[in-house]
């Protein structure tokens, strides 16, 4: 743990280190590479010449897929400075963060982020900035045929980013196998969700729990699923669902209760929406801590289907007083 924090405030920015009287390498510099590389990525030869440019490889790697995997869940972590970012590639000093509800790419849970800088579709883009920092910060270290080779796997950022993204969002729908229109029927879903604002959360995971037979007529089938009520408003819906269909058709033996299992697995039910942080807090401040009890029992087990979390309305329609909570680095 005190390595992560360490690693936290120095990670991704730790050029103040690098230069020495201008021209020499700050010892220290190479000292803390050795050390984190050592301790923290056993599968880096610490002999190889060649360490300081794997290691930035596996940084890179572990970033696109930890930024996909927030994007995954609807996760906005609020403040991507640099100083925020892990060489661990895990999630640190995430404070005004945030999960989207209704889907939209522009969500910012940040009140502090006026111009939308760390929006949530902003934050793989941010990771590739802060990894450009990163390599500023360790050309010193690099020889000239390293650092050409630091700038390739550079470029190759978004390639893992999309590669995994694709693949977390593949699962969440249940699809197994590669099909070349696989990418369309994730953008079309994504879009109708955009247009309609359908919760992020929710939609996949009643998708979840509803049979294929039962999604073209949601409101007669499906009364209870909001989100993909409010999904099914879309003059495109018809055209979704039966391109859905047709591909889980295409999936030969794979059962309808074999998919969902798989599905539910990915697609948690419950997450901390903004609200639900305010009422526990709200109930805490006049002494009342069973809230916060609560959600600590709730997300302990996000993807299976709790009674009190219902009787909560943890899963149900988020309460109109919550329209428009943020969140601050001092909340």
């Amino acid at each position: 743990m005190l390595l992560e924090v360490v690693l936290g405030a120095t990670c991704l920015y730790v050029k103040s280190l690098v230069v020495y009287k201008k021209c020499c390498i700050n010892p220290y510099f190479r000292k803390l590479l050795d050390f984190v590389i050592e301790e923290q990525f056993p599968s880096v030869d610490s002999n190889d010449p060649d360490k300081y440019l794997i290691f930035f490889s596996q940084v890179v790697s572990e970033t696109a897929n930890l930024i996909a995997q927030w994007m995954s869940v609807g996760f906005a972590h609020g403040v991507c400075n640099t100083d925020n970012f892990s060489l661990l590639s895990v999630t640190i000093d995430y404070g005004p963060f945030g999960f989207m509800e209704s889907y939209n790419p522009e969500f910012v849970p940040n009140s502090s982020d006026d111009e939308g800088r760390y929006s949530i579709g902003s934050q793989a883009n941010v990771g590739l900035f802060n990894l450009e920092k990163l390599l500023e910060s360790l050309t010193p270290v690099l020889t000239s045929k390293q650092t050409q080779g630091a700038h390739q796997v550079l470029k190759e950022y978004p390639h893992i980013y999309q590669r995994r993204f694709h693949q977390l969002l593949k699962a969440k729908l249940g699809l197994l196998n590669e099909e070349e229109l696989d990418d369309y029927l994730i953008a079309l879903l994504l879009k109708l969700m955009g247009d309609t604002g359908a919760d992020f959360t929710m939609t996949f995971r009643q998708l979840s729990e509803a049979s294929s037979e039962q999604l073209p007529n949601v409101k007669a089938d499906l009364q209870a699923a909001w989100a993909l009520q409010d999904l099914a408003s879309h003059e495109l819906y018809a055209d979704w669902v039966k391109m859905y269909r047709q591909r889980l058709k295409r999936q030969g033996r794979d059962s309808e209760e074999d998919r969902q299992t798989r599905m539910k697995r990915v697609n948690p039910r419950y997450v901390l929406r903004t609200w639900m942080a305010e009422s526990a807090i709200r109930k805490a401040e006049r002494n009342d801590y069973s809230e916060v009890a609560l959600l600590q029992q709730t997300l302990s087990q996000p993807y299976l289907t709790q009674a009190a979390a219902e009787s909560a309305g943890y899963a149900a329609r988020p309460p109109g007083w919550s329209v428009g909570l943020k969140v601050s680095c001092s909340s």
